[in-house]
């Protein structure tokens, strides 16, 4: 799949240098609505850099639109390095539940985009950052976008001097070694009702390399009117250490084998109980205490071909070895 492309090209070049936290306005098809986005960023050169978001582009009439988002961005540092200005521009895998049916029905629509970007940024001596960020999004089908937020960002690795890193620090050894984690969390259907249940996980995680994981795992997605589903998950994951390795981050893709699954046809009519295999992507942050325990916070967005998406929120406990 494309995002696994993308993942095995971040996992060498992506370290998460900084993370930012984004909110504002949008407007749409002659609509306001909100929009918000997370984002890492990681320096290519003083006037270069690369950034992963997950981005959210709030409901308009027929359409709640969410995905993720690879930019490039070309930056100029003024003020002492302290003032950035940056344009930025990347590919964007959307996915829009979408509720313009006529018979009350939903659809999972999934498809490419661009975004543009312009930037200011501000950067503290504490290494706290604030910023202004302009959206554009077009996409392939639905409404185009735009949008104008705020937000605030940290650097997860001090800089050397004054405004961001230009190169992300290097390490000898993997971020992870063997690691198994119990999950409990919820699920939330993309649907036009947005059904949640009860989830639960469990997970083995083993470091392949310097800042490459992979997971294998079983999920069980819970009970709700739309979709009751179960099934083997396994993901590559480009992932990353800071604060003498008690922090992680990752980034995940791969896919997910449904076991059992059964759904109700009556909201879009389709027969999916023989379609068994999804996309899974998945955003992780693990937080260390001591040498074997750690926990884990992660989302999960299952990607179906036949309108049964899913966010799957999980937070647990794990042992490494």
């Amino acid at each position: 799949m494309a995002l696994g492309a993308i993942l095995l090209t971040a996992s060498s070049a992506l370290h998460a240098q900084e993370i930012s936290l984004l909110g504002g306005v949008e407007r749409s098809i002659g609509e306001h609505t909100y929009s918000w986005a997370a984002s890492y960023e990681e320096g290519l050169g003083e006037y270069f850099s690369a950034s992963f978001t997950w981005l959210n582009e709030g409901h308009v009439t027929g359409h709640h639109r969410d995905g993720q988002l690879i930019q490039g961005w070309a930056r100029l540092p003024l003020a002492n390095r302290r003032l950035v200005l940056s344009a930025g521009i990347g590919p964007y895998r959307y996915f829009d539940t979408s509720t313009d049916q006529d018979d009350g029905s939903y659809s999972d629509l999934h498809g490419w985009g661009v975004v543009y970007s312009l930037r200011a940024q501000y950067y503290f001596a504490n290494r706290w950052i604030a910023q202004l960020q302009l959206n554009r999004v077009q996409v392939q089908h639905g409404p185009n976008t735009s949008a104008a937020l705020i937000g605030i960002a940290y650097q997860l690795d001090a800089p050397d001097v004054p405004g961001p890193r230009d190169w992300a620090p290097s390490r000898a050894t993997r971020v992870t070694g063997n690691e198994v984690t119990a999950f409990l969390g919820q699920t939330v259907v993309n649907s036009n009702e947005s059904q949640t249940s009860l989830a639960a996980a469990l997970e083995y995680r083993r470091g392949l390399a310097k800042y490459l994981d992979w997971t294998i795992g079983y999920l069980h997605e819970g009970n709700t009117d739309l979709v009751r589903r179960d099934g083997l998950t396994t993901q590559l994951w480009a992932t990353r250490a800071f604060f003498e390795d008690r922090l992680t981050l990752g980034l995940g893709a791969g896919v997910y084998f449904a076991i059992r699954q059964r759904s109700n046809t009556d909201v879009t009519g389709d027969n999916d109980t023989d379609d068994r295999f999804a996309g899974i992507v998945s955003m992780s942050a693990s937080y260390r205490l001591g040498q074997h325990w750690t926990t884990r916070v992660t989302w999960n967005r299952i990607v179906t071909r036949y309108n049964r998406d899913a966010d799957v929120i999980l937070a647990g406990v794990g042992y490494r070895f």
